[in-house]
């Protein structure tokens, strides 16, 4: 099968500049021991400019402090591990993994994702596709490895162009990143920096997981939608008709075994659903706040991560044992483990991060540039919504240089977040406006992590396909997700729903 010439030109001699830049930039991990020893410079240079602000809380002046000095030196000697360990992404992600580490060695989540595929009349084959490429995302990267190759064979098997469902599968993976029905672990981890962020301008402020939960179920059937019809309208026809199926064999269908497994996984969930409706519907109910009644700032909605945690594993642990994936509690424990294999990276990148968005506030830059920044901002007058839209855009643009939605994150929130803080918008708006633009060109994005194996999977089926074949595939996704997803934010921004529990639009500072 040969590539279509359209494929090469303008889009490759793009994409090409955009590899080379990604690739000269050092490692994030070493991005981020670079940024805060530029955090140290720069409240050495502007402490002794007598740079300050002054805080419109309460009128008071906040001078920038400097970090190369003894106090300051005393001070990174001292506080060095316990700004790692406190660091509040570290913790949730890793409790949050091994319950999920668990559901998926059971291999309950692929029996799920196969099940939802294989039953799926014709005509919905795409949308369910999609859609379950979305609910991947709940496990972290395992779309990546089995839905995306395993669209390709769907799509095969039916007589469809394989890139077709290859395609389909990657737009729900990928570019519905941050939609979802259910909490995954990309939620507390980015729940959890902007929690560190907005405490540089109020040291009490709490993020949950879940508030961006609402925006999340709406924009999950909007990308599984708007997917679908790129598919169909766009990208299918553009193919044509395959004239070589690749290595398909048509997806297998569930075991007896793994049906029995999903029986018990699903009575696990309704145990599990029914205990925290008996705890939260009554008035009196014991995972409601003690003194106020609220479910809001309960012990439930605080602990959510815990939940998290305690639903895979129940759920995986009903799903092995009854499956007979599981022999015993080593399998378990081995699932536990492997989860923990996959941080390995983020352990490293987070000591750095810590480091940096510590020294960022601790040195009153991030109070300082916040200030100043919301003071332009204002002046320009532009309004929430252009205000927003240009941020979404910024995300969008940076994730094509830098891959990592939690690493950009981690040097985006101290500075936006407070920033638009001071403006009057609530971090869980500014973090939910990010997610838009980072999720939105993640399909075009050569520096996202699994670009390479993306390429890889298209060469099965096309051998002489490359970056570009690849760019061209995905990029009417990536612009309707972003004119699609930006509609649905302003629509949302005007009517003025919450984004979440917990996740207003705006901000009152006291």
């Amino acid at each position: 099968m040969s590539q279509q010439p359209a494929r090469h030109g303008a889009v490759d001699r793009f994409l090409t500049i955009v590899e080379r830049s990604g690739n000269a930039l050092p490692h994030p991990a070493t991005l981020f021991a670079i940024f805060a020893a530029l955090a140290a410079a720069t409240s050495w240079l502007l402490s002794r400019l007598g740079v300050s602000a002054v805080h419109p809380r309460d009128g008071s002046t906040v001078d920038v402090v400097n970090l190369i000095s003894a106090d300051g030196l005393h001070w990174i000697l001292e506080h060095a591990i316990t700004n790692y360990t406190g660091f509040a992404p570290l913790g949730t992600v890793m409790v949050a993994l091994l319950g999920i580490g668990v559901a998926d060695k059971s291999g309950l989540i692929g029996a799920v994702l196969r099940l939802l595929v294989n039953n799926a009349p014709r005509r919905m084959l795409t949308f369910v596709l999609v859609f379950s490429g979305v609910l991947s995302n709940m496990a972290s990267d395992v779309g990546y490895v089995l839905l995306v190759p395993l669209g390709a064979v769907i799509f095969a098997s039916v007589g469809r162009h394989p890139l077709a469902g290859l395609a389909a599968a990657f737009a729900g993976v990928s570019g519905g990143f941050s939609a979802n029905l259910l909490l995954g672990t990309i939620d507390p981890l980015l729940a959890g920096i902007s929690q560190e962020a907005a405490r540089i301008i109020d040291p009490s402020y709490t993020v949950t997981p879940a508030c961006n939960y609402w925006f999340m179920v709406v924009s999950t059937f909007l990308v599984a939608g708007v997917g679908t019809w790129v598919t169909e309208a766009i990208v299918e026809p553009r193919l044509g008709q395959s004239t070589d199926a690749g290595p398909s064999g048509g997806v297998e269908p569930l075991s007896a075994a793994e049906k029995r497994g999903l029986r018990w996984a699903a009575a696990a969930a309704l145990v599990l659903t029914g205990l925290i409706l008996w705890g939260l519907l009554p008035s009196g109910g014991i995972l409601r706040d003690p003194q106020s009644g609220d479910i809001l700032h309960s012990p439930f909605m605080h602990g959510i991560v815990t939940v998290i945690f305690v639903g895979g594993f129940l759920t995986g642990v009903a799903y092995g044992f009854a499956a007979g994936t599981f022999r015993g509690e080593r399998d378990v424990i081995d699932g536990m483990k492997e989860a923990m294999g996959t941080l390995a990276l983020f352990m490293v990148l987070v000591f750095f991060a810590a480091q940096f968005v510590a020294a960022f506030k601790v040195s009153h830059l991030g109070m300082v540039l916040a200030i100043k920044g919301a003071d332009l901002l204002r002046a320009a007058n532009l309004g929430a919504v252009p205000l927003m839209i240009g941020f979404l855009l910024l995300s969008a643009t940076l994730n094509m240089l830098m891959g990592s939605a939690s690493a950009k994150w981690a040097f985006m929130a101290p500075v936006f977040v407070p920033m638009f803080m001071l403006l009057g918008y609530s971090p869980e708006l500014v973090q939910g406006v990010y997610r838009i633009g980072d999720s939105s060109t993640n399909l075009i994005s050569p520096m996202m992590s699994f670009f390479a194996l993306i390429v890889a999977y298209v060469q099965r089926y096309r051998p002489d396909a490359g970056i570009g074949t690849v760019i061209a595939t995905m990029l009417p996704y990536s612009l309707a997700f972003l004119v699609v997803w930006t509609l649905l934010l302003v629509a949302w921004m005007l009517v003025g729903l919450p984004l979440g529990p917990g996740g207003g639009l705006t901000l009152e500072l006291s």
